[in-house]
């Protein structure tokens, strides 16, 4: 019987897994390039429970989730007219150096410049390979390609590089929007056919219908595992009053 309310328990754990990811979402619904969080659900291990006209009975230990990757449609492009701003059409990740030295990938491509010229993301973080805006450049002097080549009247500055890994759903998310590589995501290399657009970033694919729908599908599986546990508890006091 106290295996009904392990089985329980875990079910409200495993939605408030799905909660949690939801409400990050719905919090990141106007993060540029912001990509959703997919959950997914397993069993948990099963043991034979008991026999039944001479068959052993597979007995569950519950359910659990976890956070299997990240949703890889594509997001709307909104114009910003910033000439800084880059939208990453096709699958692909600016680079950028962290303060630490390590790399991150990302597809926010709201840029920016800073004290020494160079182009950062929004965290300050120097895209990779660097572009250094010279002495006297502004913004509105800068134009971006769709190979993703950074010039100003004529003369060309550097080129901002989109790379992609075998497996996105494996990249370690650091917070930001940017991810790390990890072993299972495999290393970084150029992403075909992905291009840019200046003006523009690519907003977050997060779908607000879709996720309130699954925030109530889970609201309501969340209180049918408490009310589960209820019922377990009940019984557990009628099967100590019996034997009282």
């Amino acid at each position: 019987m106290l295996q009904g309310l392990y089985a329980a328990a875990s079910g409200m754990e495993a939605t408030q897994t799905q909660f949690d990811a939801i409400s990050n979402d719905i919090a990141n619904l106007s993060t540029p390039g912001y990509q959703s969080e997919e959950v997914g659900f397993a069993d948990l291990l099963y043991s034979g429970g008991g026999s039944s006209a001479g068959s052993s009975v597979a007995t569950g230990s519950g359910t659990v989730a976890t956070v299997i990757g990240r949703n890889q449609e594509q997001g709307a492009i909104d114009q910003t007219g910033d000439p800084l701003d880059v939208a990453i059409s096709g699958d692909g990740y600016l680079a950028v150096r962290r303060n630490d030295g390590s790399t991150g990938l990302t597809r926010n491509g709201a840029l920016q410049v800073d004290s020494l010229g160079q182009l950062t993301n929004q965290d300050g973080n120097v895209v990779v390979p660097p572009i250094t805006l010279p002495k006297g450049v502004q913004p509105g002097q800068v134009s971006i390609a769709a190979n993703g080549d950074v010039t100003t009247a004529g003369r060309k500055l550097g080129k901002i590089t989109l790379v992609t890994v075998p497996a996105p759903d494996q990249l370690q998310p650091d917070g930001h929007g940017t991810f790390s590589v990890t072993s299972g995501s495999g290393a970084t290399r150029a992403a075909a056919g992905a291009t840019l657009q200046q003006g523009a970033v690519e907003g977050s694919n997060v779908d607000l219908s879709e996720a309130m729908n699954t925030m109530v599908t889970a609201e309501r599986a969340y209180q049918m595992a408490g009310q589960a546990i209820q019922y377990q508890d009940q019984m557990l006091q009628i099967a100590n009053g019996i034997k009282k």
